[in-house]
């Protein structure tokens, strides 16, 4: 089986998935930064497919874009001006043809990452 990539976000503030937040994927090409494609989660906090399927995955340099602010808005978060958290991006890279799982576990005031299984 070859690569692929997926992710799940969690609202750590709420005990739930976060659903219908945006994310954008990007290729990291030394100063260059290329769209792949934008998802919007479900209602279990994830994309329905594989955010990066193994037909289009290569090894490399990529960045997830989540639009926590937009999020926070939609389930009616009070906003500061401007919000603390806006766009989280998560630079990371992928060495090998496997499954690579990036979630996010997000709060108004914070947000923290790992590579999942």
């Amino acid at each position: 089986m070859g690569g692929y990539l997926t992710t799940h976000v969690l609202d750590t503030a709420s005990g739930r998935p976060a659903a219908g937040l945006a994310i954008d994927l990007y290729r990291i090409d030394g100063v260059d930064r290329r769209l792949l494609r934008s998802m919007v989660t479900n209602a279990d906090g994830r994309t329905d497919g594989p955010i990066l399927p193994e037909a289009d995955f290569a090894t490399g340099s990529y960045e997830l874009v989540f639009h926590a602010g937009a999020y926070l808005d939609a389930i009616g978060v009070p906003p500061e001006a401007p919000r603390f958290l806006d766009e989280v991006p998560i630079r990371f890279g992928m060495s090998e043809a496997q499954h690579y799982h990036v979630p996010l576990l997000l709060s108004p005031f914070g947000y923290s990452t790992y590579r999942g299984s």
